[in-house]
C-alpha cells in the first residue's frame, strides 16, 4: 500500500491507518471535492440513522467531504437521514452535498420529469429534508423525453440565481445529451454552467469511454462516477453464489446486481481477484483504484451498507495501481 505520507495517515476507529483523502477540482470550477465520495442510496432503507452515523463519521475523520444523494433514495429517507446528521455530527461547510432530482419509481415504474414546476418543487422538499438552505451541486436525475431540456435548463438558472444551488449538474445522459446541455447554457448570462456530469463507470461498465468522458474532459465538466465497484460485484462477494445478506439478495436491489451476474463479469470479477492477490490488497481497492485514477474522472461515489465495510473503501485511497496491473485490467474489462 502506498501512503502520501506519514503526516497524510490517519487512524480510522478500527484502529486501521489509512491515507487522508485527496481532493480534486470539479471540471473548471473552483469547487475541490474528496476523489472518492460518499454515496448514501441505501440510507434511511438497508443502512440505519446509526450505521448511516458512523459512514459519516468514518468518512470524514478520512478527509472526505463529498456525500452525494437523491430525492429518489428511500423516497426522500436518505436526505432525512443526512440532515439529522448535518450540525449534529458535521459541520455543514464541511460537507460538499450532491443531490439530484426528476426521478421517481410509481407503482414500480421508473418515471421521469424534469418539468421546472416539478424539480424546482423536489429543490424545496431535499432542502427542507436535509435542513440546509443550500445544495453545493444538484443534479438532472436523467434525460427527460417529454419536458423540453431548455425548460428543464432554465430551473438549474432559478435554483443557482436564487442561491438554493451553488452548481448545477446532470447525471445519467448520454454524450450527445451531455454536449447539448452543456452548450445550451455555455458562457450565457444569467445561466448555470453544467459542472459535472454523473454516470455508472466501472471494470463492469466501460461505455462511458466512448463518448462522456472525452466530452467531459472537453468542456471542463467534472466526471461523478456512481457505482465503480461494479454494483458491488467487483467485490468478489459474489464469486462462490449470493450471500443472503448481499443487496444482490435484497428484493430493492437483486434486479440492480443481477445484469452484472454473467460470464463475462465473472472473468474481471476473476482478473480483479487475480491482481488482488498478487498485491497483497483486497479486490474492492483494486477495482477502485482503477476507476478513481481513470483520466477525467473526478470522484468515485461508494455506498456502503455498514461503517465496517466503508472502511475496507478508505483503504483504497492509499493504493496506485501499477501500470502492469491497470493495463492487464484494461485488456481484460474491454467492451466488445
Amino acid at each position: 500500500m502506498i501512503l502520501h505520507s506519514v503526516e497524510d495517515q490517519i487512524t480510522a476507529s478500527s484502529g486501521t491507518k489509512v491515507a487522508y483523502m485527496e481532493l480534486r477540482r470539479l471540471g473548471s470550477t473552483g469547487l475541490h471535492l474528496s476523489r472518492i465520495g460518499l454515496g448514501t442510496m441505501t440510507w434511511g432503507r438497508d443502512t440505519d440513522e446509526h450505521e448511516a452515523a458512523d459512514q459519516l463519521r468514518e468518512f470524514v475523520d478520512a478527509g472526505g467531504n463529498f456525500v452525494d444523494t437523491a430525492a429518489l433514495y428511500g423516497s426522500g429517507d436518505s436526505e432525512r437521514v443526512i440532515g439529522g446528521l448535518l450540525g449534529a455530527l458535521v459541520k455543514r461547510e464541511d460537507i460538499v452535498l450532491a443531490s439530484k432530482c426528476g426521478l421517481s419509481y410509481v407503482n414500480g415504474v421508473r418515471a421521469v420529469d424534469t418539468s421546472k414546476r416539478t424539480i424546482l418543487r423536489e429543490l424545496d422538499q431535499s432542502l427542507q429534508r436535509l435542513g440546509t438552505d443550500h445544495l453545493d451541486i444538484w443534479q438532472l436525475h436523467a434525460w427527460d423525453d417529454i419536458t423540453p431540456l431548455d425548460e428543464s435548463l432554465a430551473a438549474l438558472d432559478v435554483a443557482v440565481i436564487s442561491g438554493r444551488v451553488r452548481y448545477a449538474g446532470i447525471s445519467n445522459y448520454t454524450g450527445w445529451q451531455t454536449a447539448r446541455a452543456f452548450s445550451i447554457q455555455d458562457k450565457a448570462a444569467l445561466k448555470a454552467t453544467i459542472a459535472s456530469t454523473q454516470n455508472e463507470y466501472s471494470l463492469l461498465s466501460r461505455n462511458v469511454e466512448r463518448e462522456i468522458l472525452p466530452c467531459a474532459q472537453a468542456l471542463g465538466m467534472g466526471f461523478l462516477a456512481w457505482s465503480p465497484l461494479g454494483r458491488g460485484v467487483l467485490t468478489g462477494k459474489y464469486r462462490s453464489g449470493l450471500p443472503i445478506d448481499s443487496r444482490g439478495a435484497s428484493p430493492h436491489f437483486a434486479g440492480f446486481v443481477e445484469p452484472y451476474l454473467d460470464q463475462r463479469s465473472r472473468s474481471i470479477v476473476d482478473a480483479v481477484a487475480a491482481a488482488s492477490d498478487g498485491l497483497g490488497i483486497a479486490p474492492l481497492e483494486v477495482a477502485l483504484a482503477w476507476v478513481r485514477d481513470a483520466p477525467g474522472v473526478t470522484s468515485a461515489i461508494v455506498g456502503a451498507r455498514t461503517a465496517a465495510q466503508l472502511r475496507g473503501v478508505l483503504l483504497a485511497e492509499g493504493v496506485t495501481l501499477p501500470a502492469v496491473v491497470r493495463d492487464a485490467l484494461n485488456d481484460v474489462s474491454t467492451p466488445s
